[in-house]
């Protein structure tokens, strides 16, 4: 081997460790660091030297590329076991990939200017666009599988196998074809260079295509997930609005009759029939509170939606001191989804840390907007991703031209909520 082959083999080994821990690191949302690519470049460089040392077969110098790349995935970045396989597996098809490319070029354009100094610079030239054509690649992939550590990437392992595939065939066109694991230059004389070349395109064009229709279907889950969380949530609120509304006509009833009972009750008490009207004064007052709420903010939905949720979670300290403004321009379910979620959220946190638990509701009016917010306690811990309960909040402030700002301060979780009350 020459000065310029071995420049260039360590050139593109070293590049090739580089842009797999990136790639690895970016694909799974993970932080890369020094030690990261120095441990990963040493370790791919002793499997390349041991196999040109014991002359070992390409397939099994790949896979020890593999397994150690996935060896610095699963334990030095900390990523879960299936996305750790994946990415080791999709970050070496690349490389590989674009190494086969690379070198069918070449075939086809430098195998005439073999002894030709003009052949060095364009070597040059042809590793520069295998790192460029790689480095696409790369981000084409990123773009198409997005990763995240919860169930909106299901089945992420079943990747593997369709891109295992894609990967074999690969290395057979490598091994059979160009002889060669790691981009050395290869100018074997073969008829069917552009042949291989379209098929390696195409696998290309088929593993992104696999990766876009996976991440459709991850769509598609998600979107199925908050359908049915929506769909219940408006089962749920159905049942306050109606019942909200039995109570205001019972309230209505009740107010009706008053005059009557007043009357009689007047009637008991002037002949002296004591007994009597302290019985019947006791029967008044178990309807009265029978129909009074907990919490009285001046909209029986959200009475009848706090007094539920906040009297289940009874280990909760709850304060609440809003007043709605009447008549007010938002809708009765969109108070409900708003409410719901926020109330949910704060008791799910509450609930999981020790110690004090509390929830405060407050609001005010501030011209044709209400500022609503709620605080709660929650675990001194870093906030969990956005689930679905913070995009209906979202969706409910977007409908009535607000704004959401959340806020958390060690043990204490605050969320504002400014929406446009006047009537739309």
């Amino acid at each position: 081997m020459d000065y310029f082959s071995f420049f260039l083999d360590g050139l593109s080994l070293i590049g090739q460790g580089v842009m797999h821990i990136f790639f690895v690191g970016r694909l799974t949302g993970k932080k890369q660091k020094f030690r990261h690519f120095a441990l990963y470049c040493f370790m791919i460089t002793v499997i390349h030297v041991l196999s040109l040392r014991l002359a070992l077969n390409g397939m099994l110098a790949v896979g020890a590329g593999v397994l150690a790349l996935y060896v610095v995935s699963r334990f030095a970045l900390g990523n879960q076991r299936p996305i750790s396989w994946l990415a080791a597996v999709l970050g070496f098809y690349v490389s590989q990939l674009s190494f086969g490319i690379i070198n069918s070029l070449q075939d086809a354009f430098f195998l005439k200017l073999i002894g030709d100094p003009l052949l060095y610079p364009l070597l040059l030239v042809a590793q520069l666009l295998f790192f460029v054509l790689c480095a696409g690649c790369y981000r084409m992939v990123r773009r198409f599988l997005q990763w995240t550590e919860d169930d909106q990437t299901p089945y992420i392992g079943l990747l593997l196998f369709p891109i295992l595939f894609f990967f074999a065939a690969e290395l057979y066109i490598r091994q059979s074809a160009y002889g060669a694991y790691y981009p050395a230059i290869s100018f074997n004389e073969f008829e069917a260079h552009g042949a291989l070349l379209f098929l390696q395109i195409m696998g290309l064009a088929a593993m992104l295509c696999i990766l876009y229709a996976y991440r459709q279907l991850c769509q598609g889950f998600q979107a199925k997930a908050e359908l049915q969380s929506l769909t219940q949530a408006s089962q749920a609120q159905k049942v306050y609005i109606a019942e909200a509304q039995a109570r205001y006509e019972q309230t209505k009833s009740f107010r009706h009759d008053i005059k009557n009972h007043l009357s009689v009750l007047d009637g008991l008490l002037k002949n002296e029939k004591l007994e009597e009207g302290r019985e019947y004064l006791g029967k008044l007052e178990t309807v009265s509170e029978a129909l009074s709420f907990p919490y009285q903010t001046g909209n029986p939905v959200v009475d009848i939606l706090l007094g539920e949720k906040l009297g289940l979670a009874k280990e909760i300290t709850a304060e609440v001191s809003l007043v709605l403004p009447n008549p007010c321009g938002i809708d009765d379910f969109d108070l409900c989804v708003l409410f719901a979620n926020v109330l949910d959220n704060a008791i799910t946190a509450c609930r999981a840390q020790d110690g004090a638990k509390s929830i405060r509701i407050s609001g005010k009016r501030q011209g044709d907007f209400y500022m609503l917010t709620f605080e709660n306690t929650c675990a001194d811990e870093p906030l969990p991703p956005a689930g679905t309960g913070l995009s209906n909040i979202r969706v409910v402030v977007e409908k009535y031209h607000g704004a959401v700002l959340t806020e958390k301060a060690g043990r204490r979780f605050s969320l504002n909520v400014l929406l446009n009350v006047a009537a739309v």
